[in-house]
């Protein structure tokens, strides 16, 4: 965008034009603005409630459309989002849905996104993205609490695109529940990940949490009993960025840089008071319920894959 069309998308821009939105049994304040399709809004200027089916997340703009479709027109067997379920534990379920393949459904749910998420620009072309999908199931269905996208080929290594909790399901763990899948689907690709950047402050908010507890849990549990390791150690276990853990290892106090290399210093004790006041928080991720084979791509051209990573023998050492 050059200065002109983002001068004029921030003057469009600054006004909500969609009051409330209702999902489900849910209705919700939206935020701020998002571009839905021009005919929803016909002759008027602000839509007062956009109604939302929520497994198709088909839109009106009445309460007797909506009803109209799920009596008629919504099949009865298609009671949760598109794709394939590839997550279920209790009541939570992911499903993996395409972009190329379910197009309205991604750009219906990014229209939604936007109602509630701060980005100058958000881009509509959904075929390169995957979107994964957080549903609570019971007896009436599957009901999404929530998603984030990823590209389907990142050179730069990103995870993770674009990521929301629905308001009405904040304050349940969902965002870190999302954050931690992301990183477990890197695990299968044998991949080390990280979120899209540069990172809002919001996003910050979100993943500072999830490095920590992730990286200080993997020090006093996971290490068995060796009394050094590697940033690269760490990250090939976590599949968190060595970068992302520097900045987390950094915040915490313990990174030490001696001689050109990094040095964790931390006794066991520290690290002991660090888990109790950054917990690993529920719901967690159980690997074991994760059904999913990630694309296959060219390890030796791969630089995120697990298998390209050596240590040096100046390598990041650590001491714990």
């Amino acid at each position: 965008m050059d200065e002109a069309a983002l001068k004029e998308h921030e003057e469009v821009t600054k006004v909500k034009n969609v009051a409330t939105i209702e999902l489900g049994p849910y209705q919700m304040d939206t935020w701020y603005f998002s571009p839905l399709p021009k005919e929803l809004f016909k002759d008027v200027g602000m839509i007062d409630t956009l109604y939302v089916d929520e497994f198709s997340l088909n839109f009106f703009t009445r309460k007797s459309e909506l009803l109209r479709y799920q009596a008629k027109e919504l099949p009865k067997n298609r009671r949760h989002p598109p794709g394939n379920e590839i997550y279920r534990n209790g009541n939570l379920s992911m499903f993996e849905v395409d972009g190329y393949e379910e197009r309205i459904y991604c750009q219906n749910l990014c229209y939604i996104a936007k109602l509630f998420l701060d980005h100058k620009t958000l881009y509509f072309d959904v075929d390169p993205f995957l979107f994964y999908v957080l549903c609570e199931v019971d007896e009436r269905g599957f009901h999404p609490v929530g998603y984030y996208s990823k590209e389907k080929y990142s050179d730069v290594g990103y995870n993770l695109a674009c990521i929301l909790t629905f308001p009405s399901h904040q304050r349940k763990g969902y965002g870190r529940f999302l954050i931690a899948f992301s990183y477990e689907l890197s695990k299968k690709e044998e991949k080390v990940g990280s979120p899209e950047k540069p990172m809002s402050d919001l996003g910050q908010q979100a993943y500072k949490p999830y490095w920590t507890s992730t990286i200080v849990d993997f020090m006093l549990n996971q290490s068995g009993d060796s009394k050094s390791m590697s940033i690269m150690d760490i990250s090939k276990e976590t599949s968190i960025m060595s970068d992302d853990i520097i900045f987390t290892l950094n915040q915490l106090g313990i990174l030490k840089f001696v001689n050109g290399a990094y040095f964790i210093s931390a006794e066991r004790s520290s690290l002991e008071e660090l888990a109790k006041k950054h917990p690993i928080k529920e719901p967690r991720v159980d690997p074991s319920k994760l059904h999913w084979t990630p694309y296959i791509t060219d390890v030796k051209r791969d630089k995120f894959s697990i298998h390209s990573k050596k240590a040096s023998l100046d390598e990041d050492s650590a001491s714990s």
